[in-house]
């Protein structure tokens, strides 16, 4: 019987073990039934409020970026700025960064990935550029972004991650700084 109000305690059980699950494990390794057993709960009640796998990895799995640090500074200043921001995101950023891109062969993960691509980190890049090619220097720094986490978080490139957090910022800034700021 679905609730009235306020989530059920047996619901939010399921998305609370299930966001951890797909955090730390990513969309193909979480089972139904791991997520039931870490709940406390039978399989069939997480099909039954959450319909599917998919879906409720879809309620639990939201990527977001303060993008006010993206507001504050000169336009001069955005790729540090960025690369900063980026360097900075938290455990949970990063596993729900890690289970979207695992869970991306699924359709529907696949355009939450991209939703979130457009609307956490393009659109609040896009809408601090001008010119004709503000939208493609916006991708292109997005694209950068992307690369970064890959290689921090995927690849896990013991370079990178041995390197100076100043350094890096510098360095991975004046990329993005390249990217951002129009061409003369």
């Amino acid at each position: 019987m679905p609730s009235t109000g306020s989530a059920s305690p047996t619901r939010e059980a399921i998305r609370t073990a299930a966001a951890r699950l797909f955090r730390d494990q990513g969309f193909a390794r979480t089972t139904v039934r791991r997520i039931a057993a870490d709940a406390g709960t039978d399989p069939a009640l997480v099909i039954r409020h959450f319909k599917s796998k998919e879906l409720l990895f879809l309620e639990t799995m939201h990527l977001t970026i303060d993008d006010e640090p993206l507001l504050d500074v000169p336009l001069e200043r955005l790729g540090e700025r960025l690369a900063a921001l980026l360097l900075d995101l938290d455990g949970a950023a990063r596993g729900i960064f890690l289970a979207l891109v695992r869970g991306s062969n699924e359709p529907q993960i696949l355009d939450r990935l991209r939703r979130t691509h457009e609307n956490v980190l393009l659109g609040p890049l896009r809408n601090r550029l001008s010119g004709p090619d503000a939208d493609l220097r916006a991708r292109l720094a997005a694209a950068l972004a992307g690369g970064l986490l890959y290689a921090l978080w995927v690849a896990r490139d013991e370079g990178l991650l041995r390197t100076d957090r100043a350094d890096l910022v510098a360095r991975y800034g004046a990329l993005l700084q390249d990217t951002l700021t129009p061409p003369r």
